[in-house]
């Protein structure tokens, strides 16, 4: 069984010196899942680098949750668009290469 590396929010919320209603409002908004475990909140590994992103945009630009929600959405779109041309000009090639 594979185990997942969790990071308490308890800790992050120190390490960045933040409040954890922060946490919380990505929470709410579906922008960050947390893990309950015995009265304690982790944070799953695999979403460390996204939180600490929305943390930027909070902190250096000054951006609310609502915000964020925006942004990682408007992300989220231009990833799959990224993704789409890179299959179309795949497909392209084989067209070309039949020349």
């Amino acid at each position: 069984m594979v185990r997942k590396k969790l990071i308490s929010t308890d800790e992050f919320c120190v390490h960045h010196n933040i409040e954890f209603s922060f946490i919380r409002n990505l929470c709410e908004f579906g922008l960050l899942e947390t893990i309950k475990v015995e009265k304690t909140e982790f944070i799953n590994e695999d979403q460390l680098e996204k939180l600490e992103r929305m943390l930027r945009l909070h902190r250096e630009l000054e951006i609310n949750v609502e915000g964020i929600d925006t942004i990682d959405h408007l992300l989220d779109r231009m990833h799959d668009l990224q993704n789409e041309v890179t299959q179309l000009k795949n497909r392209l090639r084989l067209y070309e290469d039949l020349d």
